[in-house]
């Protein structure tokens, strides 16, 4: 009997218990107030239109590159951003070119170069791309027969 007393305070201290967090809870969640939500402004502002990457010194490295767009409400309609052409072959398309290349095609033994094309795979800030590009380079080191026979060594 004593048992069942005693398990009755405790299932009773534990609803308590429950019935107070409960209220503890809703309390604090009316207290909270319901943020407005934030009306979407409408832009009037033009997408971003961005000038070629000019070398600060040179035809490659580091450069800048100009973007502007229009709108009566924007609060910025130009900036500069920083840009790099790289110093290699890939120049001449244009550093914001990008190229999806197949590989490279045989020898030429006439003339000592290799071919491969490339497809415009990307254009960066509305670059003027060619939409296929042909690249080459010389072959290397062309393999001679190795000559038999003994070898001499100078002393």
């Amino acid at each position: 009997m004593q048992q069942q007393q005693q398990q009755r305070r405790m299932f009773t201290a534990a609803l308590l218990a429950l019935v107070f967090i409960l209220a503890a809870v809703s309390t604090t969640e009316a207290g909270k107030k319901e943020k407005p939500e934030k009306k979407a402004k409408k832009s009037d502002c033009g997408e971003w239109q961005w000038s070629v990457c000019v070398p600060t010194s040179g035809d490659c490295g580091l450069g800048t590159r100009e973007g502007t767009r229009t709108g009566a409400e924007c609060k910025q309609t130009t900036k500069t951003q920083k840009c790099k052409i790289p110093c290699n072959w890939k120049k001449q398309f244009g550093a914001e070119c990008k190229y999806q290349f197949q590989a490279w095609g045989e020898c030429d033994l006439n003339t000592a170069l290799k071919t491969r094309t490339g497809n415009l795979k990307r254009a960066l800030h509305n670059a003027d791309c060619q939409k296929t590009v042909t690249i080459s380079k010389p072959c290397g080191k062309l393999t001679k027969p190795k000559p038999q026979g003994k070898f001499h060594f100078l002393k």
